[in-house]
């Protein structure tokens, strides 16, 4: 293993790892989409509520958690959040240390995919534009490859297919208890939990096996 990676990957054969809050720092621009389109639609809700969201396809969460909403159409709901994003207001940016920990992790010989809850056009844009690493994953898996996605297991077992390894072989990185319920009974051999938006105790109470404060503290110098 190369010695600018952090001992606990030493012996992993991929990594597979989350998106947004993980990677991209996209969450401010996220959660003021939903609050801007809950207020469109005059719908005073709290954070509890945005909380319910994170590191989920909002489609599954709008189906499955009462709210103002119950009855519509929960892919329409989402575009019209979709529709409330700014990411000119609010740009998304590399978490420090993200694009370097996942240039190591290929230079190491790990084979890397993306498993995210998000759709195919915006995982494209931000590991490509905004992180300048998208020739380095070998698979990615975005909310167009599951009928389910987190918190179960299919999105975490559809990366480790696509790299052909076993899941216990592999690390995986969240930043949300869903993401890392999906990667624990997906049977991944070590998960991580990124606390830059999830406390550490939460991630910890969520299963991590170990948390860290971002992927710089992944890197070796």
């Amino acid at each position: 293993m190369s010695a600018g990676l952090d001992a606990a990957l030493t012996g992993r054969r991929a990594a597979l790892l989350d998106l947004d809050g993980t990677l991209v720092d996209s969450e401010p621009a996220n959660q003021a989409a939903y609050r801007s389109y809950f207020s469109a639609r005059g719908w005073d809700l709290g954070p509890e509520v945005l909380r319910e969201f994170a590191g989920r396809r909002g489609s599954e969460v709008f189906a499955q958690l009462p709210g103002p909403w119950t009855g519509e159409d929960a892919v329409a709901l989402v575009d019209g959040v979709v529709a409330h994003l700014d990411h000119d207001a609010y740009p998304p940016r590399p978490v420090p240390g993200a694009a370097e920990l996942i240039r190591r992790l290929h230079a190491a010989g790990m084979r890397v995919a993306l498993v995210t809850s998000a759709g195919r056009a915006w995982a494209e844009l931000a590991v490509g534009d905004v992180l300048g690493v998208r020739d380095l994953f070998a698979a990615m898996v975005t909310a167009e490859e599951t009928e389910t996605g987190k918190p179960d297991p299919s999105p975490y077992l559809a990366g480790a297919a696509a790299l052909g390894v076993a899941p216990a072989d592999a690390v995986a990185l969240e930043d949300t208890v869903a993401g890392l319920r999906s990667a624990l009974d997906a049977g991944v051999g070590l998960v991580v939990g990124v606390a830059t938006g999830t406390s550490p105790r939460a991630l910890l109470d969520g299963g991590a096996h170990r948390v860290v404060a971002g992927p710089a503290e992944l890197l070796r110098s």
